[in-house]
């Protein structure tokens, strides 16, 4: 049975998990640690970096370091959040060809998905180096309150990975199924998830009998850690431009510098009441003078500089209690997911709403790639019982006359689900009609997401409003969309299976997954060869510390000269082999330096 890994693709973080039996287990990353920055580079020379090492030259190689990509998967280029972005962010960002979302690393134009890829891939060799096996299936995790195009983008970023996403799930939910697996938990919850780039809440009830249905789910897919940072960056730059008249944000290396200091004292001031940043030789002046930056930041002061922030979630906590029909009192639970539910203020926000102390019984950081895991292995193996019934997060519906959108599936509807409505023509002698398929909460269509489109014809000829047609919306159990039309006197039909667009055309994707492969193919050869040569320096280095003394004891026979002339051809071999990169010489050589490090080791013995 293959191997189903859970993928928790974060805006500042990522995490991976699997089953291990009846338990999900987070895979650490070669450095041990659990969560692997969302940070992709690309070097002066051209190389890939992704992760911890990309985050650590960050600041030096500022304009080609994306961070926080998640936040444009999926968006188009004209809308608010991108603009925002474009404002902010150390590196370039453009219009791509479809009116989505590109950035530019060094010469080349990215986007956004195959960004993410990048991400997703490591997350992949993380778990293959763990497992010893190849991982081609995953479930990955989104916001809850992503709509289609961003879901989709998600989707072909993990194709272009080399990775059959078999299901996307939501965070809070997957929180959720972390959360309750297996312990027999009869509750209604609810899931705060606060992270880097996005925030969700989401109302659960959990049977004991392994029943996890969401009654209800609302958000900011704009909203988390990474707008707390710009305040204390603000903060910084006022105090900076006041004392200096210099805009800082305008070098590129000074915002990165800015960034990472900003987020280091976040994430300090959740544990002390107050911190030191000093940032000297922050900026040069045009007189070759240095100047720094120093300051002072307590808890009390980033409290009042985010306290509209963490309003603004407790306002969506208050509409998703609303929405689900429920009062705080009948929450049994409220989960913390997500790494600025550390903060202090927001624990006492959601304690003072919920009027309870929320659980610390699970990792925020980790929760949401476990159940993505228990998920996966729920999927693909039935001794797992589990029965999920997840909401769509926003509404479905058609543009009608005066681009007024129609509801036809209500936010929170439970899915798989199916929904028909019956409208008239709106001109006389109308034989076809345009169906355009939207989501979102507006009333006015434009300012909702068109999700695809297509037209019914061979309608009879009759006045305005005396042709009746059904259109039906049904959503399965992975958010597809179909919408079928048909006039109810003739029978005429047609039908769209809705395709979400994340900006990219079926040919760029595989083109994407074919430049992806090629570089899996050569980065296993990088490690193959950087795996041989590590193990041939170590091999090296004892040889060439035993030869004087095997020299001392066998140089004066024949046989022992031939021995050590040998000795030194495999040394000078196995140099030229690294030195061409050759990893297949290499490995020979390597078996030649284990019989010469043995014979050594048996000289020196009896010669001692």
């Amino acid at each position: 049975m293959d191997r189903v890994i859970g993928i928790d693709l974060g805006t500042t973080n990522s995490c991976v998990a699997v089953m291990d039996g009846d338990e999900a287990v987070v895979i650490p990353n070669r450095g041990g640690y659990k969560t692997t920055p969302s940070i992709v580079a690309v070097t002066e020379a051209g190389k890939r970096l992704v992760g911890h090492i990309a985050k650590r030259q960050s600041i030096t190689n500022a304009e080609n370091t994306v961070a926080a990509a998640k936040r444009l998967i999926g968006r188009k280029w004209n809308t608010a959040p991108v603009k925002s972005a474009l404002m902010t962010c150390s590196y370039g960002i453009v219009e791509g060809p479809h009116g989505d979302v590109r950035i530019q690393l060094r010469d080349k134009t990215y986007s956004v998905p195959e960004i993410s890829s990048m991400v997703l891939q490591e997350m992949r060799v993380v778990a293959e180096d763990y497992l010893g096996e190849a991982v081609s299936k995953a479930v990955v995790t989104v916001p809850a309150y992503f709509n289609d195009n961003q879901r989709q983008a998600t989707k072909d970023a993990g194709a272009i990975a080399g990775l059959d996403i078999i299901r996307i799930i939501n965070e809070p939910t997957a929180a959720a199924l972390c959360y309750g697996f297996g312990k027999g938990v009869d509750k209604t919850i609810a899931v705060y998830d606060l992270g880097g780039g996005t925030f969700d809440v989401s109302i659960l009830e959990i049977g004991a009998h392994g029943v996890f249905k969401v009654i209800g789910t609302t958000g900011d897919t704009f909203l988390g850690g990474e707008d707390f940072d710009a305040r204390i960056i603000d903060w910084l730059v006022a105090g900076f431009q006041d004392e200096h008249q210099i805009d800082i944000r305008k070098d590129r290396m000074a915002l990165q510098r800015l960034r990472d200091a900003a987020e280091k004292a976040k994430c300090e001031l959740s544990s002390v009441r107050e911190t030191e940043i000093n940032l000297p030789f922050i900026v040069s002046t045009g007189r070759n003078e240095a100047l720094h930056l120093q300051r002072s930041l307590s808890r009390e002061t980033l409290e009042r500089l985010c306290e509209d922030l963490i309003e603004r979630t407790v306002d969506i906590c208050r509409q998703a209690l609303v929405e689900a029909k429920l009062d705080a009192d009948e929450i049994e639970d409220v989960l913390l997911v997500g790494g600025m539910t550390r903060m202090p203020a927001v624990q006492r926000a959601v304690t003072e709403f919920f009027q309870r102390e929320p659980n610390r019984g699970v990792h925020p950081d980790e929760v949401v790639a476990l159940g993505a895991a228990i998920q996966g292995a729920a999927l693909v193996d039935d001794k797992h019982e589990m029965i999920l019934l997840d909401v769509t997060p926003h509404a479905l519906g058609i543009m009608t006359f005066g681009s007024y959108f129609e509801e036809l599936i209500p936010q929170n509807t439970t899915v798989p689900t199916s929904r028909a409505k019956i409208f008239t023509t709106s001109r006389d002698h109308q034989t076809a009609v345009k169906i355009l398929v939207m989501q979102g909460e507006s009333k006015q269509a434009g300012d909702n997401e068109l999700l695809g489109e297509f037209v019914l014809t061979g309608l009879r000829s009759a006045p305005k409003g005396q042709v009746e047609i059904e259109v039906t919306f049904e959503i399965n159990t992975d958010g597809i969309v179909s919408v079928h039309a048909k006039d109810l006197e003739t029978q005429q039909a047609q039908s769209i299976q809705v395709t979400a667009s994340s900006g990219l055309t079926t040919d760029e994707v595989q083109s994407m997954i074919e430049g992806a492969k090629e570089y899996m193919v050569e980065r296993r050869t990088d490690e193959e060869f950087e795996g041989a040569k590590q193990s041939a320096e170590t091999l090296l280095a004892e040889l060439e510390a035993m030869l004087p003394e095997v020299d001392r004891v066998v140089g004066g026979a024949d046989f022992g000269r031939d021995a050590v002339t040998k000795a030194r051809q495999v040394i000078e071999r196995t140099q030229a082999a690294m030195d061409r990169r050759d990893t297949a010489a290499l490995k020979e050589q390597l078996e030649q330096l284990a019989r010469t490090q043995r014979m050594f080791k048996g000289v020196v013995a009896r010669g001692g």
